[in-house]
């Protein structure tokens, strides 16, 4: 990839595996400045070591997205710091598949705090930096969950269907300065599946997950979005292997 003409300070959560580590190091490897953030503080602290021994710009910062008091002062450290805060990729989710009648509950719960309210917590913690700044990105991570649902999904996918339409309603009530794009990927190789407790719902996403895509796709795809000109939005980007149908 070649390196983008305008350098951003971006912020980019989940960044400890899977897409959000692949973004962040395909971000930093164009030339952005990325804070990596999750909870698993020793993956993101690593990543961001090699990112600039490597000669990129790149920082770790722990943060729970659930927190929104923690997000907001996380945001505002970035721009006490870094003078702005231009991207905010929100990518920290979690996919705890079950059929409904296994009454998983917890783990609705969790995917709803995680997909949904990290989400809005990111948004409010955000938007105020962007428009005192004059202008920002909002990136959000769905999912192809957000545009149909599967035996097993119910849950993740209503979770995902959320975060399209308040990236949706974000993009509809934002002024031109702010860009607002959406990414819905297929099945991509993260270790998402690997958490998945109902035996069930594992089986079934052996076969499901039987053509993937690379978590690097994703980011190339996030990249794209990032480094139109700043009279074009993307508004939605959806892409998956070419044998998911």
């Amino acid at each position: 990839m070649t390196q983008t003409l305008e350098r951003k300070v971006v912020l980019v959560t989940g960044a400890s595996s899977g897409i959000g580590a692949a973004t962040a190091r395909t971000l930093a490897t164009a030339g952005h400045h990325v804070i990596l953030t999750a909870r698993r503080t020793d993956r993101i602290k690593a990543l961001a070591a090699d990112l600039t021994t490597d000669g990129h710009s790149a920082e770790a910062r722990p943060l729970d997205v659930t927190d929104a008091g923690q997000f907001h002062e996380v945001a505002e450290e970035v721009v006490n710091s870094h003078g702005r805060l231009d991207v905010l990729v929100g990518n920290a989710g979690v996919m705890l598949l079950s059929r409904l009648d296994a009454l998983l509950v917890e783990e609705w719960d969790r995917m709803l705090d995680v997909n949904v309210r990290g989400l809005f917590n990111g948004i409010a913690a955000t938007l105020p930096i962007f428009r005192r700044q004059g202008g920002g990105h909002f990136v959000t991570v769905a999912s192809i969950g957000a545009h149909q649902v599967v035996e097993t999904s119910a849950i993740y996918s209503a979770t995902k269907y959320a975060a399209w339409a308040l990236t949706e309603g974000l993009r509809l009530e934002s002024e031109p300065s702010i860009r607002v794009t959406t990414i819905s990927p297929g099945v991509v190789d993260t270790e998402l599946a690997d958490h998945i407790t109902d035996p069930f719902a594992a089986e079934s996403m052996r076969e499901y997950r039987s053509a993937l895509i690379r978590p690097e796709d994703i980011g190339n795809a996030i990249a794209y979005a990032l480094n139109q000109p700043a009279d074009v939005d993307v508004n939605e980007i959806i892409l998956r292997p070419s044998a998911q149908r």
